[in-house]
């Protein structure tokens, strides 16, 4: 499970190309859900339990995506 307690520095074995392809692929993945929930929601018999599930994960997808978005981001002191 990823560490929720704020942003760690980043792992030296994990350099910026990798976290940029990884922020990349979450945000693909972010973009389908929410067009998957869409789409589901506008039939209007959708699975509610499954649409449930789907707007946890696109949380979760978002939350793992700011962390990336932080370690990327230097520090600015002001």
């Amino acid at each position: 499970m990823d560490d929720s307690s704020g942003s760690l520095p980043p792992s030296p074995e994990i350099n910026e190309a990798d976290l940029q392809a990884e922020l990349q692929q979450l945000r693909i993945e972010h973009k389908d859900i929410s067009d998957a929930v869409e789409a589901l929601e506008a039939i209007g018999q959708a699975d509610q339990l499954q649409i449930r599930r789907f707007k946890r994960r696109k949380l979760s997808l978002k939350d793992r995506i700011r962390q990336i978005e932080d370690q990327l981001t230097p520090d600015i002191i002001a």
